[in-house]
């Protein structure tokens, strides 16, 4: 049996929609973001305290996830100016992703 993929792509480094998607969402701190704000967890000092990312990282990531139209920030209070974040369509529709990861570490890690 022949096979007509060819093993290696001669156009440079190989287009992998994989690759783009894990340079969103692909560290630890982004998943454990997406994984909170589903779970109903909204608020940074939350999320912060449920994921044990450090400030500055917290900080970055969601400014990072905003960005990418994974989650929206929303305001909730004025005085003194407070913010939350909620899942876009796109956050929402990682859910089976972290669902899956989930369950493969519920089988293959200890």
């Amino acid at each position: 049996m022949s096979s007509k993929v060819e093993p290696t792509w001669l156009g440079g480094v190989r287009p992998c929609k994989i690759a783009d998607a894990l340079s969103v969402v692909g560290d630890r701190w982004s998943l454990l973001v997406i994984r909170e704000i589903g779970e109903g967890v909204h608020r940074f000092n939350d999320i912060r305290t449920n994921t044990g990312a450090p400030r500055q990282v917290l900080a970055t990531r969601l400014r990072k996830l905003e960005n990418q139209r994974v989650i929206e920030r929303r305001r909730y209070s004025d005085h003194p100016p407070r913010d939350e974040y909620v899942l876009t369509d796109a956050g929402r529709a990682l859910r089976p992703v972290l669902r899956s990861l989930r369950e493969w570490g519920e089988q293959y890690t200890s």
